[in-house]
């Protein structure tokens, strides 16, 4: 009995510690009419939909910060990020959908903040609806290009990120690449790093790594919410009342909210997600057409892929995963996705059925076989051998990953489709993954597969 009063009143306290922290910051946040005057709104759905924006407000990061981690230069009070976060209806799953900010869009009827001018119609980058119309505006621009009801908005900007990131004590990322960028700072080597508030800054603004530009930003903005997840749930952070006091005045006390963003809300998410893991969360950006579109007045814009796009989006209206939620298979993290690698294999053993056996094995794990496994001339071979022209090193090195104990062998001039001769050591295909793997119909992969093994 002693046991279980002591019990209760441990659990009493701590649930009051937690309304007390809340509703102390339900006052603090600043709050926006983000759904003011709104007509002719989709229908609701199941489930809550949060739109998730971030800018590049800097008013409280200090001088040396900002030389440190580049921040410096005025803001432009534009949003670097926008992301609609489906929140399940039985809250047990959470739907991250990334919406590129250079996505052609349609924005409706509105009066420009700045000039108070009175605007039709009219086609305009996605971002440029915070410009002109502020978080409003923006709420409006994309319900009307996905017909998904947003039932919540919230801003975060560089001070509040920052310090959330340092409160948990850093987010662990890892990467099978050097990312460095001479405009944000960044700077890592290849494999897992810890970074902090700045760093984790650097990490998630960073566009000019590689040639994937904004698409690369949003699928490690992605990984980086995947890891976050992970320290919190892992960390406890949602368990003990300090830890989430903390973390809840560092986030709440520095973002930008709806008005109906309130303590009820916060408690009812906080006691939901407690179950929470990184596989209950999923990824993905919105399905785009292969090309962009240049469009007089505007730029170079994404289009979306009005088919794929349309699928993505009724799922979430009706509450569906969107990635596979089975448990898998451990994958080791290779350089370059599985699906962007041709493969052509040979049976090099005379063994009968070993290059059916290989070609099925890489194709189950993702390999684009050519579905025709061959014969090799000569004489058996001991080990199996990766055989690949030298422009495309890093794609026989990641499918070299899933055939252990496999010989690079470079052979100049054999193009882009690599060849793997199947040698007498053939034991079994290891299952990989790229960082920027897209599996499924909408590239969605859940928050398992994005977070460092």
């Amino acid at each position: 009995m002693r046991v279980a009063t002591t019990f209760s009143v441990t659990v009493l306290a701590a649930a009051g510690i937690g309304h007390g922290v809340v509703t102390s910051l339900d006052t603090e946040i600043d709050r926006v009419d983000a759904f003011k005057d709104m007509k002719n709104r989709p229908a609701a759905g199941n489930g809550m939909n949060v739109l998730l924006v971030g800018t590049d407000g800097r008013d409280k990061i200090t001088k040396a910060e900002k030389e440190k981690y580049r921040l410096g230069g005025a803001p432009c009070h534009c949003t670097d990020t926008i992301m609609i976060v489906h929140i399940s209806e039985d809250r047990e799953r959470a739907s991250v959908v990334s919406l590129p900010r250079d996505s052609y869009a349609e924005m409706p009827p509105h009066t420009d903040q700045n000039s108070g001018d009175r605007h039709k119609a009219h086609p305009v980058k996605m971002n440029a609806a915070y410009a002109e119309g502020g978080p409003n505006l923006t709420v409006r621009t994309v319900e009307n290009m996905t017909k998904v009801k947003i039932d919540h908005y919230m801003e975060v900007d560089f001070t509040s990120f920052m310090k959330t990131v340092d409160v948990i004590g850093g987010v662990e990322v890892c990467t099978t690449r050097p990312l460095k960028d001479s405009y944000t700072g960044l700077d890592l080597s290849v494999g897992t790093h810890r970074l902090n508030g700045g760093q984790a800054l650097q990490y998630v603004r960073t566009r000019h790594v590689d040639g994937s530009s904004d698409l690369g930003r949003m699928q490690r903005q992605q990984r980086f919410l995947a890891a976050l997840i992970s320290k919190v749930t892992s960390g406890g952070v949602l368990l003990n009342p300090l830890k989430f006091r903390d973390v809840s005045r560092t986030l709440l006390g520095s973002v930008r909210a709806d008005k109906g963003f309130g303590t009820n809300e916060i408690l009812a998410l906080g006691r939901a997600m407690r179950g929470f893991s990184p596989r209950s969360s999923e990824f993905t950006t919105v399905p785009l057409r292969s090309r962009g579109v240049n469009v007089p007045g505007i730029g170079s814009t994404l289009r979306w892929d009005p088919k794929k796009s349309g699928k993505l989006f009724k799922a979430l209206r009706e509450d569906r995963p969107l990635a596979a939620h089975n448990p898998r298979r451990h994958a080791a993290v290779v350089d370059v996705s599985p699906q962007q690698i041709r493969v052509q294999v040979d049976n090099a053993t005379g063994r009968p059925g070993l290059g059916k056996q290989v070609d099925s094995a890489l194709r189950s794990t993702g390999f684009r076989t050519t579905r025709a496994p061959g014969n090799a001339a000569g004489k058996p071979l001991a080990r199996t051998v990766v055989a690949y022209d030298p422009r495309w090193d890093r794609s026989a090195r990641s499918l070299a990953a899933a055939l252990p104990g496999a010989q690079l062998r470079a052979v100049k001039g054999q193009g882009a489709t690599l060849k793997v001769l199947a040698g007498q050591d053939f034991k079994k295909v290891r299952p990989v993954r790229a960082e920027d793997a897209y599996q499924g119909e909408f590239g969605a992969i859940t928050g398992d597969q994005a977070v460092c093994r």
